[in-house]
């Protein structure tokens, strides 16, 4: 026997694209930007360190992480956001995906006052978050992040009775896809929103540091203003967009004491931590800034380009941060599956991302384009695109 709670689920975004494309020749050199995994190099640092530390292969690495990391981190979250956030607040991730589904699975209540918990997740989304709803038995309630709300959920906006029952809210800003970002006022309006319902908000800032012009705020901020219960926070971050390191499988978490105490105790029992040379070259790249600042500054080079190549394009809005583009396309499904026959360009349609919910699915008309590959590569292929799909 099986569970029922995961026997609806459509085929995980990838393999639902080799579906699509895979039986189709290329029309031309093959461009994949489907996938966000940042093909910027990565500090030039990084094999040093593990060579110095490849003996910590031999040893289990501590679970929560290593105190000189915890600590490092502690030190950017004050440089970063100006709030003190202690290294016993903190607990190193396996990648932020681990994080991002265990701590439903070690914070969240089976039961909100004898009824179904609810989970509030952005359509389109990240897809651990709604597996993480479905894991803890709660019902995934898909909320649409669309133009008309500036492509971030208006939470606000459900009924009473369901946000009563929630237990947890997902966001990510920048937003993967579409590249906005919450400000200050759309945070204080969810803190508010959280601590009249009742509910924790798990927030998703792994793009944070790939920005135009200003960095984006954080929850951490706006809660430490507002004097908000730590324990209604919950921050996910990671290295892979950051320093480029998506290989290296390191994150953090960071949240109340009650809450970091609940989720040790889980990753004692379940997790899989970070091993020791990994954790060192962590240490490093939070404590370093250099690197980051060089991968902003190519990011904002192609966010320019970008920009430059739709100029004119109906519904072109390049992304505040990230590095997706969220283009308008009448269907995304028909879009990507012409330029892979005609160009060889691979692009992800915008309803793998997305859930149907009453008829409407927000990422069908978009396609989502990872700017990763680098710059000249990337402009030769978003002008293809533009050629094929908006002439």
């Amino acid at each position: 026997m099986f569970p029922e709670r995961f026997s609806n689920l459509p085929a995980y975004a990838f393999p639902r694209l080799r579906a699509l494309l895979d039986a189709h020749a290329p029309g031309g050199p093959v461009v994949n930007m489907t996938i966000g995994e940042p093909k910027h190099a990565f500090p030039d640092w990084v094999p040093q360190v593990l060579a110095e530390n490849v003996g910590g292969f031999s040893v289990y690495p501590p679970n929560e992480g290593t105190p000189e990391l915890l600590q490092n981190i502690s030190d950017w979250i004050a440089r970063r956001y100006d709030v003190s956030v202690g290294p016993d607040r903190i607990m190193t991730l396996n990648g932020s995906r681990e994080g991002l589904y265990n701590a439903a699975m070690a914070l969240l209540p089976e039961t909100k006052s004898g009824k179904t918990p609810t989970i509030l997740i952005p359509n389109p989304f990240y897809q651990v978050y709604m597996i993480g709803a479905l894991s803890v038995a709660a019902e995934p309630v898909f909320v649409p992040a669309t133009r008309q709300n500036g492509f971030l959920p208006d939470y606000g906006s459900l009924p009473a009775e369901m946000l009563d029952r929630a237990t947890a809210a997902y966001i990510c800003s920048p937003a993967n896809p579409q590249g906005s970002v919450a400000d200050r006022g759309y945070w204080k309006d969810l803190l508010a929103l959280a601590e009249k319902h009742d509910f924790t908000v798990f927030s998703d800032e792994c793009y944070s540091e790939i920005y135009r012009k200003d960095p984006p705020v954080g929850i951490l901020e706006v809660a430490d203003e507002m004097g908000v219960d730590p324990e209604r926070v919950v921050i996910f971050q990671s290295l892979s967009k950051r320093s480029n390191l998506p290989g290296l499988r390191s994150g953090f978490l960071a949240a109340g004491p009650e809450s970091i105490k609940r989720l040790r105790q889980h990753r004692a029992y379940s997790g899989a931590p970070l091993p020791l040379p990994l954790q060192k070259v962590a240490e490093r790249a939070w404590a370093d800034e250099t690197h980051v600042v060089a991968n902003r500054a190519l990011y904002q080079e192609k966010f320019a380009e970008a920009d430059r190549i739709f100029d004119g394009v109906p519904g072109y809005q390049g992304p505040e941060g990230g590095f997706f583009l969220w283009l308008p396309v009448e269907d995304g499904e028909k879009a990507a599956l012409e330029l892979w026959k005609k160009t060889g360009v691979r692009v992800l349609p915008g309803a793998y991302l997305s859930r149907d919910v009453d008829g409407e699915i927000p990422g069908k008309p978009y396609i989502r384009v990872a700017m990763v590959t680098p710059k000249d590569e990337m402009a030769q292929a978003l002008i293809t695109l533009r050629n094929h799909l908006y002439q």
